[in-house]
């Protein structure tokens, strides 16, 4: 199981870290902590040095009820700050957080290697046409609604199938725009109640597509820290606590906020399958 981001393959057969970096006030954990070219590029560099093989950048934050933000500004987050990390770190694998088209191509353009689009192409009618353009690995995320009204879009009969219709659907989409490498984001916490979060992530191995790769994201989210009533800063040890579940339950790609953490839960589980 592979992935081509810009000409250099990427073996999934040993599960891989993905770190976060937001470029947004308002996100729900570290809103605000990377908004100087300096304070970046020392954060790119501990994850890269943590053993990140991919950074995921967002300059739209996708937490409940999030504010808007225009095209212009997301580009102006984003674009510089991709150019700015490979001049640093030419070798960077960049993922962009996105689901707007114009940011996907922008940002491709100036060096990303992966598209992550938390709508899967619902939110932009030409994303997937442009991502096929670009031939650029896709994550496509569940999710009902925007993140102004995904809360109020719980309403399952059945949550996981629910999650598979969706997916089968979307991925034959896309695959008719001709796009070759997928990985699928089951959407912890996006138009999900707690409950229905666990449920997910105990059945996590039925979202297991004709052998696309899975990526979760669960790092401090609030089925962890609602859960045991604290708080995103005090969520680390449920956030290794999943994710060694997630693995175990074939998970590829980690999109976490803390990467030293997360490559060791990935050396022990890999010792467990040894």
């Amino acid at each position: 199981m592979t992935l081509n981001c810009n000409g250099k393959l990427v073996d999934l057969s040993k599960p891989k870290v993905m770190g976060i970096l937001n470029l947004t006030p308002d996100s729900f954990y570290d809103g605000g902590s990377y908004s100087e070219e300096v304070t970046i590029l020392s954060r790119v560099k501990t994850m890269l040095e943590e053993g990140a093989s991919f950074i995921d950048i967002g300059g739209y934050s996708s937490r409940p009820n999030a504010d808007d933000v225009s095209l212009d500004e997301e580009l102006q987050r984003v674009v510089p700050t991709i150019e700015a990390i490979l001049k640093e770190f030419p070798e960077t694998l960049i993922s962009i957080d996105t689901f707007r088209s114009k940011v996907a191509k922008e940002a491709i353009n100036a060096g990303a290697s992966l598209v992550n689009d938390i709508s899967a192409g619902h939110l932009d009618n030409a994303m997937l046409m442009t991502v096929a353009q670009l031939k650029a690995p896709y994550i496509m995320m569940h999710m009902r609604g925007t993140p102004q009204t995904m809360q109020q879009q719980t309403d399952y009969d059945n949550v996981l199938k629910a999650i598979n219709f969706y997916f089968s659907e979307r991925i034959a989409k896309a695959r008719d725009f001709g796009i070759a490498d997928l990985i699928i984001d089951p959407g912890f916490g996006f138009a999900k109640t707690i409950e229905q979060n666990f449920e997910l992530l105990n059945e996590l191995d039925v979202l297991k597509f004709a052998g696309l790769p899975l990526l979760v994201g669960l790092s401090r989210k609030s089925m962890i820290y609602k859960s045991l009533n604290s708080s995103a800063k005090e969520a680390l040890n449920g956030t290794s606590v999943l994710n060694t579940i997630a693995l175990q339950k074939g998970a590829n790609i980690l999109r976490v906020h803390d990467v030293k953490e997360a490559m060791e839960c990935i050396k022990l589980v890999g010792l467990l399958n040894c």
